[in-house]
């Protein structure tokens, strides 16, 4: 679930069926009270030009709309004494664009496209900032997505450093404790060499904060510790000592940020 704000009104938006779903509830509270809202969009349904809307978009994403009952609806629509709910549209002909919650953040939810459409019943010019706050959110949440991503990466990338480690420079026969010992000791290679402090030093300096510095990384830090964590798992298999090892990564790290931060430059300068 998530929220957007549209000319001060809040607009939930949740996940269904793969697709998101607007709640046209909070959208009509936006035109009347709350107490008003379910009328809005009733009247809006037994509009004909609506109904048709309803109806194509239904024939081209669900299978087992029924065609039938739906020409029977539009030959109705707009009659004085037509009326049709939310729950009867959906009853009678199968719709899946639009369906109504019970309980918390109940109320009447539709496709985008429909919402969208929707919209129109409130104000052209809400319908447009509609538009834009669901796209400015759709590119927050692709944002988030690459930087999970590029962390899941880094995790990955970690079981291949760590499998170096535990060939090359874990002896024969030492407790797991001793073996923490060289693991968290070889994770430190790649924090200083990238972040310039060790994950205890790091912890000490953000005592309010939860989880490890990799976890507040820029997506560009992401990118690079991915790169380092390869390098230095190829470097333990070359038998470089730890100290040379260091040196390597930190010189690779500073070329490769200075690479990654001019790129971002050059984007947002087009």
């Amino acid at each position: 679930m998530a929220k957007i704000k549209v000319q001060n009104t809040e607009i939930t938006i949740i996940h269904f069926n793969e697709s998101d779903y607007i709640s046209l509830t909070d959208m009509a509270n936006a035109k009347e009270s709350e107490s008003r809202a379910a009328d809005i969009i009733k009247n809006w349904l037994r509009n004909r030009y609506s109904l048709e809307y309803l109806g194509t978009w239904e024939q081209i994403n669900n299978p087992n709309f029924k065609v039938v009952e739906f020409d029977h609806f539009k030959s109705q629509a707009g009659l004085p004494g037509f009326v049709m709910s939310v729950s009867e549209w959906i009853e009678k002909t199968g719709a899946i664009g639009i369906f109504v919650r019970k309980g918390k953040y109940g109320g009447t939810y539709a496709h985008k496209d429909i919402a969208f459409e929707f919209g129109s019943a409130i104000s052209v010019l809400f319908k447009l900032y509609l538009i834009n706050e669901f796209q400015r959110l759709k590119e927050a949440e692709q944002i988030q997505l690459g930087w999970s991503a590029r962390r899941e990466l880094t995790k990955i990338n970690y079981h291949i450093h760590t499998d170096a480690i535990k060939e090359h420079l874990i002896p024969k026969k030492i407790s797991r404790f001793q073996a923490s010992i060289v693991y968290a000791s070889e994770a430190d290679v790649l924090n200083v060499a990238l972040f310039g402090i060790t994950a205890n030093e790091w912890k000490e300096l953000n005592p309010d904060l939860t989880g490890n510095m990799r976890d507040y990384a820029t997506m560009n830090e992401l990118i690079c510790l991915a790169n380092l964590e390869n390098l230095n798992a190829v470097f333990i298999n070359d038998k470089l000592i730890q100290r040379e090892r260091l040196i390597k990564l930190n010189l690779i790290a500073i070329h490769q940020m200075k690479i990654l931060h001019d790129v971002e430059t050059r984007k947002l300068l087009k």
